[in-house]
């Protein structure tokens, strides 16, 4: 039962972001968003978009073995990709939009790769080491400035980022470490690694000419504070429940 609840459970990012990239490109891009996004490569949107597709379907299939090419998951996988991005782009025709076959490459690509990665490293390592990559470019190496113009996607691009990287981290974290909430030595580790991808990202930032965005970092910290303080306070309370209830009759 407890194994049906967590299969049922992850496929719920899927049922999330499959929807929303395909609404996104089959509606008119806003001239705000446009003149935003000019720096970014099209192609550079599609391989980041897909290769998160490739994850999320791979976390509600199986994210506790690696992708085999002798088994049919991957090539499964792959060929259910393949096959939207074409349908993607096809329908791109008739919304006022128009198909690209190298948008279509870029999204093959990054289907391969995401398996090729899964069929070599563990799926929760490699997930939280790009998705840490995916936050640093998004925010330094796209050098994409949406403060003032999009303040608000800015500031709810750096919440969530941060939430999902710190959520990540702490599930692996529950498969990594003996030590578990509410130890304060977890309360520590939970911190660690978000803080120090936060620091890292933005010095980067401040390094390479793209400035000290204080806001940010504040929004960021909240993100990673809130989640981990949740998860504490919850193992808390579960703690003190536990202690309260009595032992089993024998």
């Amino acid at each position: 039962m407890a194994s049906s609840f967590k299969q049922k459970l992850s496929i719920i990012p899927v049922l999330l972001y499959w929807p929303a990239i395909f609404i996104l490109t089959h509606i008119p891009i806003p001239q705000i968003m446009f003149e935003s996004l000019q720096q970014v490569s099209d192609k550079t949107l599609h391989y980041m978009a897909y290769l998160i597709l490739v994850f999320l379907l791979w976390f509600a299939i199986s994210p506790n073995k690696k992708a085999s090419w002798r088994g049919a998951t991957a090539w499964w996988v792959f060929f259910v990709i393949a096959g939207y991005g074409g349908v993607d782009e096809w329908l791109q025709g008739y919304v006022g939009r128009d198909p690209d076959i190298m948008d279509f490459a870029a999204d093959l690509a990054a289907a391969m790769t995401g398996l090729i990665l899964l069929s070599i490293f563990p799926f929760w390592p490699i997930l939280i080491a790009l998705t840490g990559a995916a936050i640093f470019v998004s925010t330094n190496l796209m050098q994409v400035n949406l403060a003032g113009q999009l303040s608000l996607i800015d500031a709810i691009f750096h919440l969530f980022a941060y939430v999902i990287f710190s959520l990540l981290w702490i599930r692996y974290m529950h498969d990594l470490l003996p030590i578990k909430a509410p130890n304060p030595k977890w309360l520590i580790g939970a911190f660690a690694v978000p803080t120090v991808l936060l620091l890292g990202v933005e010095t980067f930032s401040a390094v390479t000419g793209g400035g000290f965005r204080l806001q940010d970092i504040i929004i960021s910290a909240v993100g990673i504070t809130t989640v981990v303080s949740t998860v504490f306070l919850m193992a808390l309370i579960r703690q003190g429940f536990a202690q309260k209830s009595p032992p089993n009759a024998p």
